[in-house]
């Protein structure tokens, strides 16, 4: 039976970081609500001056924002651009579909964030140099083994100015 979401109801949850920069608020997994075999899907609000997650590409998943409002700068491996209401951002598997929001306005930027679901998957984060062994959620720096999530993650800013 489809199932109707409608933004106005959700919760949202805050998802508190230890760095400021990662704190944004989403909705649980309403994939889950659906008991959805192949996609994992939820709404998240990116704070202005906030990043979304760390820059990060998958190995067996692809991943999909639709823009619902607001908007925000898109950083991918060649370039950063702005990405506004009802613009479909679609990142392939591989490193050439790396990518990262960031809210450089003064209002919230809301998306549907749309991923495929794997039993497996690898996620790189090429700012930091680890991977990220999904469904698990197990990180790892290519060097120097396991670590916590936001380690090597702690001046977003600095990657960007370095673009």
């Amino acid at each position: 039976m489809p199932k109707i979401f409608t933004i106005e109801k959700l919760n949202f949850i805050k998802k508190d970081t230890s760095i400021e920069e990662y704190k944004w608020e989403t909705t649980n997994k309403l994939s889950d609500e659906v008991n959805s075999q192949n996609l994992v899907f939820d709404i998240r609000k990116l704070l202005p001056n906030t990043y979304s997650f760390p820059f990060h590409f998958h190995h067996n998943s692809e991943e999909l924002f639709y823009i619902i409002e607001g908007e925000a700068t898109l950083r991918t491996q060649e370039s950063k651009r702005i990405v506004k209401k009802g613009d479909i951002v679609f990142m392939e598997i591989g490193a050439t579909g790396a990518h990262q929001l960031y809210n450089h306005s003064d209002a919230i930027c809301v998306y549907l964030d749309l991923r495929t679901k794997n039993k497996i998957d690898i996620v790189e984060y090429p700012d930091s140099n680890k991977i990220n062994f999904m469904p698990q959620f197990e990180l790892f720096d290519k060097q120097n083994g396991k670590v916590n999530y936001y380690d090597g993650e702690e001046n977003p800013k600095l990657f960007w100015d370095k673009d």
